[in-house]
């Protein structure tokens, strides 16, 4: 795909940068190119696939250096996604994704699309007094990793938010559950194992951090994100409900970064993101796009004494070797 722009339609910075995400990740398009074309001009209005196919298609005809997502925006604002306000990109990006695997109408399509995002864990909590165990299966579009530990100390780098996200926790105190068994209140033991990785992986960094109502903050302080990442080296055995073969493929190279720069209340957005065809690294900033090399993603790692630079928020890595 040739890296094409997208005029900014009015504090649309975030859902541009998304969307240059969504459409520049080939393994997506194929898919998207799939779509069955709703019937009715009405219909092919509020679809918001069959919107984000024409965009595409508009970006792909080459002619000029920025197109406007105006119909994908009124589309979306149909299903109620606001225009004209501040995002949160990793809410936005939940929102997008529901809408796009609800109007996908073949059903193989959206077992496709969830095969491409979706990520598949399992949730323990276990008794510390009986043995008695509780799991449950469920599915995630994103790892929301903290970037503090619970004692608020800062996480050294991302492979350490992974490490924290999955160690088990104590329930103690005002924490603890009620254990069938035991008849009364416990400590638990709860912990978060991994069962599946899709082909395209989504970590959210949650850097903004609620203080007391309606005030947050922004944590900018340097987390270091490494542009090949395998998730067997550093979590334990314990931590992974997976055959080998599952775990085989858990080697990843970084594929887009989606960066903030600004205060929570006041940002923007924009999105460095390696071309899958060219092997290139691209700064899809609005309207404008150019070429960029690998030192100027790290400049996306963080400075706690420049709050308002540019900040990685959202991580998305691409399996190296698929099954």
């Amino acid at each position: 795909a040739e890296a094409i722009g997208l005029y900014n339609l009015g504090q649309s910075c975030c859902l541009n940068s998304l969307l240059q995400v969504f459409l520049m990740n080939v393994h997506f398009t194929r898919i998207l190119r799939r779509i069955t074309v709703p019937s009715s001009p009405a219909q092919r209005r509020s679809n918001v696939p069959y919107q984000m196919l024409l965009l595409l298609e508009k970006m792909q005809c080459g002619k000029c250096k920025a197109v406007g997502p105006t119909d994908l925006a009124w589309c979306l604002s149909e299903h109620r996604v606001k225009l004209f306000v501040q995002h949160d990109a990793a809410q936005l990006f939940l929102t997008l994704w529901n809408l796009l695997k609800k109007q996908m109408k073949k059903p193989e399509l959206v077992e496709e699309l969830s095969d491409l995002f979706t990520i598949c864990i399992q949730e323990h909590l276990a008794c510390q007094k009986c043995s008695s165990e509780i799991k449950s299966n469920n599915t995630m579009l994103t790892l929301p990793l903290p970037v503090l530990d619970a004692n608020s100390h800062r996480l050294k780098t991302l492979e350490d938010c992974l490490q924290y996200f999955f160690h088990p926790e104590e329930l103690t105190g005002q924490n603890m559950c009620f254990c069938q068994q035991c008849g009364r209140k416990t400590t638990f033991l709860q912990s978060t194992k991994l069962v599946h990785l899709p082909q395209t992986l989504t970590l959210h960094l949650k850097r903004f951090r609620f203080v007391r109502a309606f005030h947050t903050y922004k944590l900018s302080h340097s987390l270091p994100f490494p542009q090949e990442l395998d998730l067997r080296e550093f979590l334990t055995a314990d931590q992974c409900l997976a055959d080998d073969s599952e775990k085989a493929s858990w080697q990843y190279e970084l594929f887009a970064v989606v960066a903030h720069s600004g205060s929570s209340s006041c940002g923007h957005y924009c999105a460095y993101i390696h071309s899958l065809t060219e092997s290139k690294w691209y700064c899809f900033n609005d309207s404008e796009v150019c070429q960029v090399s690998w030192d100027d993603v790290k400049c996306t790692y963080g400075h706690s004494k420049l709050c308002w630079r540019e900040t990685a928020y959202l991580l998305f890595y691409m399996k190296k070797h698929p099954q």
